[in-house]
């Protein structure tokens, strides 16, 4: 059986959503951030070095990382579900997003919430933020005009992964200006499997 080492608030929550989507059997390990610092605890850390979540484990592998575990789920226990035909150009497709979720869109995101608790010492960096913010808000919004999914006419692992970049918009109030992202975030969790992950989880102020 999977194993999800699960912090709360933070990526781990799709990774769930993955596993309800294939109906697989997990067990969930429950890590709960330090109040003050919002850090992970060190019993993160004792199943991998980093301390981050999402970690899974599988039998003797332990498997970081959001895109790695999605493709890792799909590829061994998926049985052809939640991804294009390999040999497809969709699945090319499929795999950019994977990548891309976290390789270039949530950097800026990341980079507003650090840089924003500098206060002034910050300042100089904010227009370029602001602007790479706008400008990958805008490439995700509009890949997603007239599209139910980012791939195909399904849902497949390129969704779960990218979830949780108009989850952190949400969360800092940029999702009024691109429609098609708002519309889509709503339809996902909307999707009983998603609702199943979270009441498993626990609170997820990402997913209010």
């Amino acid at each position: 059986m999977l194993t999800v080492h699960h912090l709360n608030e933070s990526r781990s929550q799709r990774i769930l959503w993955l596993l309800e989507e294939l109906g697989l059997p997990y067990e969930i390990v429950f890590h709960t951030r330090d109040p003050k610092t919002r850090l992970a605890p060190p019993s993160l850390t004792a199943i991998h070095p980093l301390g981050k979540s999402p970690v899974i484990v599988d039998g003797k592998m332990t498997i970081i990382e959001s895109g790695a575990i999605i493709d890792y789920v799909i590829r061994r226990h998926g049985g052809g579900r939640l991804a294009p035909d390999p040999a497809s150009a969709d699945y090319d497709r499929h795999q950019q997003w994977l990548h891309y979720a976290e390789g270039s869109a949530m950097l800026p995101l990341m980079l507003n919430m650090y840089v924003g608790r500098l206060g002034e010492a910050g300042a100089p960096l904010h227009p370029r933020i602001q602007s790479e913010i706008a400008n990958h808000l805008s490439f995700v919004d509009q890949s997603l005009a007239g599209r139910d999914f980012f791939v195909g006419d399904s849902l497949t692992g390129a969704d779960i992964q990218m979830s949780f970049v108009p989850e952190v918009a949400k969360a800092m109030g940029r999702l009024a200006d691109y429609p098609n992202m708002a519309a889509w975030i709503e339809r996902m969790h909307a999707r009983p499997a998603w609702k199943t992950a979270l009441a498993k989880s626990g609170p997820y102020a990402l997913g209010a």
